[in-house]
């Protein structure tokens, strides 16, 4: 009898059929093969093991001869995002950069099951979209994502795909009537993990042909509900895409759900797994598998699925500055629409613009700073969830706002890890602040007023501006956005402008964006008077009496 291994199927599974002439040196090697098995009822006896990469390696370095089966499943593995070339993206409405394309591509190579692990602010959203774009058949697609990137992902699926994909978002933990067809033609479903469990059974119903899970280590723990909706809505979807930035080498046991999910044949059993690359430890009262051991050879056998770039591997491609508008929805709606309309019925008394000007500059004020303050009252439980999240992914972040309740609930929020400078802040203690900011690895945020920290400070630690509140000038903008892109900033710098959909921050940022491209204020460094914005502003509301 020959030493050997051979790809069968038992109940549906691919396996490993492996025989030998019996020894006790290969009977000793087989035995340490995660979930073998003795198959004495057959003739002839055989022993088995799931189809893993691992186990493969291992009976290869055994000298056993495999077949040609398992060798084409061994070439697939082997192949690397190094390995693939740049992919052309039919359709797509904008350009991605080169970095991009062959993500793209690898993503092909790999029938649409992989994790994208780039860093922050490279695009992972456009690259599971682009390849969605290149196989409009793979429909409808799910997408389950956290609820502050919800509204995100509509607006990114409508900038970049064409022709422009029917979308819809699913809400509530109580499942309403649909008609099945109409869900299934719905191109994309956008779901929170936070209610995927109820709407379960109605979505396994539409048989979605691909999956995307952003923020994909959100199934670390194996008893969450959402953890257990992921598993069971993933099984027989041929394609699933996860998404994370999150630093996965540093913490091993927070992967394992994810690649299983993605590729069942890349790691062992969780037992091996743990005991293997998470440095598993009895304390006396339990396991902790919170370690990380062998971290290398986890990578390359994680390469075999995972693209896993960051922002210094591809900064040739980046332009210096990156803008993306981060939309977020109001939980006080009711409140805020009832103000909006009270403003707006001020106006109409008025009679316009330059009436209501006339009437009290003041008063204006007071008007427009009550939508203002609603309306960031509104986002900031998704604010606070988003930031949380991308201080998961090993970024430090600068935060810029207006209102001192804003920087307080942050710091209350995140206050061993962050510094802030307002105007209650000294100089001694805001130079102290951005020292820590600088050097100090442990302090990951910067919350700043965008008057009191927007000038005269270098904060180059980051490369990621998050404007939580928008000021009144251009000017008063891109002078924050320079405190991180500064001479010595080796980075290209990410900024992101999180705002209230349907409010009046996203008719501010209009008119910012506006008067940045089209007055000299930037170039020259002329300040936009505040009167024109509210001009601006109030022929706005104007508009929709």
């Amino acid at each position: 009898m020959e030493r050997k291994a051979t790809l069968i199927q038992q109940k549906g599974h691919p396996i490993i059929k492996i025989e030998f002439p019996f020894n006790f040196d290969d009977l000793g090697l087989v035995k340490t093969l995660s979930g073998r098995r003795f198959h004495g009822d057959q003739h002839p006896k055989y022993w088995s093991c799931p189809l893993i990469l691992e186990s493969l390696e291992s009976l290869l370095s055994w000298n056993f001869q495999i077949d040609k089966n398992l060798q084409q499943f061994l070439n697939k593995s082997k192949t690397q995002i190094e390995n693939v070339k740049e992919i052309e993206i039919p359709g797509l409405k904008l350009s991605l950069y080169a970095f991009q394309k062959k993500d793209i591509s690898f993503i092909e190579t790999k029938n649409g099951r992989v994790l994208i692990g780039n860093e922050m602010g490279l695009g992972k959203t456009i690259e599971a979209l682009a390849y969605l774009q290149l196989h409009p058949e793979k429909r409808p697609a799910v997408i389950v994502t956290p609820a502050s990137l919800k509204l995100n992902w509509e607006k990114e699926a409508k900038i970049w795909m064409s022709p422009e994909p029917s979308i819809q978002i699913l809400s509530g933990t109580k499942p309403y009537p649909l008609n099945g067809n109409e869900v299934r033609n719905n191109d994309l479903i956008i779901i929170n993990y936070d209610i995927l469990f109820p709407w379960l059974e109605t979505l396994k119903k539409i048989q979605p042909q691909a999956l995307i899970f952003d923020e994909i280590h959100y199934i670390k723990n194996n008893q969450a509900k959402r953890t257990k909706a992921v598993k069971d809505l993933g099984k027989n979807i041929p394609h699933i895409i996860g998404l994370s930035g999150t630093p996965i080498i540093n913490r091993p046991i927070e992967v394992y759900n994810a690649v299983k999910l993605i590729d069942n044949t890349i790691l062992p059993d969780f037992w091996s797994y743990a005991h293997k690359y998470c440095g598993a430890k009895h304390n006396g009262f339990g396991w902790d598998f919170s370690g990380a051991t062998n971290t290398k050879e986890l990578h390359q056998k994680l390469l075999s699925i995972m693209i896993r770039r960051k922002k210094e591997d591809v900064l040739t491609d980046l332009p210096e500055k990156i803008h993306s508008y981060l939309p977020m929805e109001l939980d006080n709606k009711k409140e805020y629409v009832k103000a909006e309309n009270n403003f707006i019925q001020w106006i109409r008394e008025n009679k316009g613009e330059s009436a209501a000007i006339r009437a009290s500059n003041a008063k204006i004020l007071t008007k427009i700073e009550e939508l203002k303050q609603l309306a960031v009252k509104g986002k900031m439980k998704q604010a606070i969830d988003w930031i949380r999240d991308a201080i998961e992914s090993n970024v430090k972040l600068v935060i810029f706002a207006v209102h001192k309740f804003v920087i307080d609930a942050l710091i209350n929020e995140f206050g061993k890890i962050a510094v802030k400078v307002d105007g209650s802040v000294t100089m001694p203690n805001k130079e102290k602040a951005v020292q820590e900011f600088q050097t100090n690895e442990n302090i990951r945020i910067f919350v700043g007023n965008i008057l009191s920290s927007g000038i005269g400070i270098t904060l180059t630690a980051s490369s990621t501006v998050v404007f939580l509140e928008l000021p009144w000038t251009p000017g008063e903008l891109m002078q924050a956005e320079d405190r991180c892109h500064r001479i010595g900033q080796k980075n290209n710098v990410t900024i992101y402008y999180i705002l209230a959909v349907n409010t009046i921050e996203e008719e501010i940022a209009n008119m910012l964006d506006k008067k940045r491209k089209v007055l000299d204020s930037i170039l020259d460094g002329k300040i936009t008077e505040e009167e024109s914005l509210l001009t601006s502003l109030i022929n706005k509301y104007q508009e929709r009496r």
